[in-house]
């Protein structure tokens, strides 16, 4: 039962922009709001004028207090409008979105990224091609400089054994040039959330996003339950986006470091065995306290403090957390997955790309 209300606004359909097919899988494109009237004016026509054939796009509002509503209704009448009676964040309010549509295919695109003509249909063939194939994401490249991989996503999330999320094409704050080194379509561990498709089918067995989470890493999580089942999840660089990136919480934001710090220990213990979740939890304690001194040295005081707000918040909550453990690890899909530390390759080693990390990586 979904607590709270959400209306929902049904604009008619362009005859121009959308020609149902029943021959393909139909696709929402749900695009999730807060106050980004500005974000919306910039990339929603790109967005509407998608090529593929058999498409809906959907505003989900999380109660903004612009006018990002009456915009839209006035400039882009084909889209569907469903409006959240509060903010529910990314991950609850996507759930209860989503419960109001209905479709092959979802794919939850951030409001700040900009797509271009035949970015979906690339997608859709790849997991068309396999059903267990159940969240894809295409390659995310920098609204502000092109050429470049995005932080959120890039060519697609690894993780390392101790639950570090990296991409291909990023490592914590080292963004590479994309030279086409990512070009080849393959597995990964997550999917971005700045352009997350999944199959609707996928997404009620696993029950969407873990809304405690709120923002941040609840795709990571929802990838994880997944591989949990068996499923595959997959880059798809033949679709390419540009994500803006920090559209609503920057990258120097207490709140944004609690949720990663929180949501990073959460993760773990609801997805990893029984027999691995004491010990990497353990050291995952020594590693946070490690970036929390950092950030004390470096004057960060109130980055200092979330983390530390994270940790005591999990050790309130380790009953609850506990509950939420995945039960069946036998099919796990470990693929994406690199048993080494991310953490000790880039401030020890000073390795910087991917290629250097994952062995079989490829160089550009």
């Amino acid at each position: 039962m979904i607590r709270g209300q959400l209306s929902v606004i049904s604009g008619q359909l362009s005859a121009v922009s959308y020609q149902p097919s029943a021959s393909v899988p139909k696709v929402a494109v749900v695009i999730i709001n807060w106050n980004g009237r500005h974000f919306l004016e910039r990339f929603l026509p790109a967005v509407c004028g998608s090529t593929y054939p058999n498409l809906e796009v959907v505003l989900g509002d999380n109660a903004s207090t612009d006018d990002s509503l009456e915009f839209t209704r006035l400039h882009f009448p084909q889209v569907r409008i469903c409006v959240n009676d509060r903010n529910y964040g990314y991950a609850g309010g996507y759930n209860r979105l989503l419960e109001h549509i209905d479709a092959d295919y979802f794919v939850l695109l951030n409001s700040d990224v900009e797509v271009v003509p035949g970015w979906i249909e690339p997608v859709i063939k790849l997991m068309e091609s396999d059903p267990a194939i159940a969240a894809a994401q295409p390659k995310i490249l920098s609204w502000h400089k092109r050429q470049y991989f995005e932080h959120a996503g890039a060519a697609g999330g690894y993780i390392d054994r101790y639950g570090y999320p990296f991409c291909r094409g990023r490592i914590f704050d080292s963004v590479e040039e994309d030279s086409g080194q990512y070009d080849t379509a393959g597995e990964i561990f997550w999917a971005s959330g700045a352009a997350f498709f999944i199959r609707k089918s996928c997404w009620d067995a696993c029950g969407g996003f873990d809304a405690d989470f709120f923002a941040h890493m609840e795709e990571i999580d929802l990838c994880w339950r997944l591989k949990n089942r068996g499923y595959k999840v997959m880059s798809c660089p033949e679709s390419t986006v540009y994500h803006v990136g920090a559209g609503t919480l920057q990258s120097d934001s207490p709140f944004k470091t609690y949720l990663n710090f929180r949501n990073n220990l959460v993760m773990l213990k609801k997805n990893l065995p029984p027999n691995k979740a004491g010990m990497i939890l353990f050291i995952r304690f020594w590693l946070d306290l490690i970036s929390l001194l950092r950030f004390i040295l470096q004057g960060k005081f109130k980055l200092a403090g979330a983390i530390s707000h994270a940790h005591r918040y999990f050790t309130w909550n380790y009953r609850k957390i506990s509950r939420k453990r995945e039960k069946n690890f036998a099919e796990f899909n470990a693929k994406g997955q690199w048993d080494g530390s991310v953490v000790w390759a880039y401030f020890a080693k000073g390795k910087r790309k991917f290629a250097q990390v994952v062995k079989g990586g490829k160089e550009e």
